[in-house]
């Protein structure tokens, strides 16, 4: 429980940090102007340094995971994107991956019943979870672009209408809203669930997931609740896109735990788990083609082997393999 609790009390605490010190002390400019900049500066040097961590490491042995038949002869079927053989196909299959949870979707779950007998079956609810938790929050931040524009992109305006085409309240009610809160419900209840997950889970499992709730609801009630005039919201973040530092206008306190927590979000991403955003593009599990039998892997930390002739072979152990009787090419 303690695991659960710590990570909980630490966003709780995260939001009351601005909410206090806006509120109370004015430090607006401090939470307005620096706290972002900050948190973009260590968003994109921590990215940057992981990826050229990664990349600098030699994949020297070909180690794609792969789930379908090998291209061989011409009259055996070959599945490209399950077992690719080239550059392109591997491409392909890490979109689908990164689009559409491919393996996640073929991901079963192995429990033993009250018989002794272990049996298997879908698991495709995780699937479904991951997948509307992930394409939700991207809709969610693509919407978020046209504060950052001073004339809305018209990709914005696209994603706009379609998210909110219930139009049931005032102000427009956006579906990945509650989607976004629901999948964050469902995988926070789903390690509470299951035993072996609560055994495993750690509290950084669950810090990113209080967190990012926490950023979507104190959203929510910016949009619906306290109706914050979204006008001097627009004009601070077209100063940080700009790279002013003049000081933000009035604005909600709320305004100001938002993007704080956004802040510390981005500051936790390039360290933790979450930059498996990025990782799956390096992953040589999946970025590789499985062409072993096309082309030769070599490692490179292997040393240079300087290999002897016979006649140098034999030149060595003369003497002895007369002793032991055998042939010798050279009397």
């Amino acid at each position: 429980m303690k695991k659960i609790l710590m990570p909980f009390v630490m966003v709780i605490v995260l939001a009351l940090i601005p909410y206090l010190a806006v509120h109370y002390a004015g430090l607006t400019y401090l939470f307005g102007v620096i706290v972002p900049y900050t948190a973009a500066a260590v968003l994109v040097l921590g990215v940057l340094w992981r990826l050229f961590n990664w990349m600098r490491r030699p994949v020297p042995f070909c180690i794609p995971t792969t789930c379908g038949q090998e291209k061989s002869f011409a009259w055996i079927k070959h599945n490209p994107i399950e077992n690719p053989t080239n550059s392109w196909q591997a491409g392909i299959r890490v979109l689908t991956e990164v689009l559409f949870f491919r393996s996640l979707f073929r991901n079963t779950k192995a429990e033993w019943h009250k018989d002794a007998n272990l049996a298997y079956g879908s698991h495709k609810w995780l699937w479904l979870g991951g997948l509307v938790f992930h394409w939700s929050l991207l809709i969610i931040v693509l919407r978020h672009a046209r504060f950052f524009f001073v004339m809305v992109p018209g990709f914005v305006d696209i994603l706009d209408y379609a998210d909110g085409f219930f139009d049931i309240i005032l102000p427009t009610f956006y579906v990945t809203d509650a989607l976004a809160l629901a999948a964050v419900t469902f995988l926070f209840v789903r390690r509470l669930r299951d035993a072996k997950m609560r055994i495993l889970s750690l509290p950084t499992d669950y810090f990113p997931l209080f967190l990012i709730g926490a950023i979507v609801v104190v959203g929510v009630l910016m949009r619906y609740v306290v109706r914050l005039n979204i006008m001097p919201v627009k004009d601070q973040m077209l100063r940080l896109v700009n790279f002013s530092f003049d000081a933000p206008g009035e604005i909600g306190t709320l305004f100001y735990v938002h993007i704080f927590l956004v802040s510390v979000l981005a500051i936790y991403f390039p360290f933790s788990k979450l930059m498996h955003a990025g990782a799956i593009f390096l992953s040589p599990t999946r970025n590789l083609a499985n062409n072993s039998r096309i082309k030769r892997h070599i490692n490179p930390w292997n040393k240079d082997i300087k290999f002897k002739t016979y006649s140098e072979y034999e030149d060595d152990y003369r003497d002895k393999m007369k002793k032991a009787n055998l042939p010798l090419e050279k009397q």
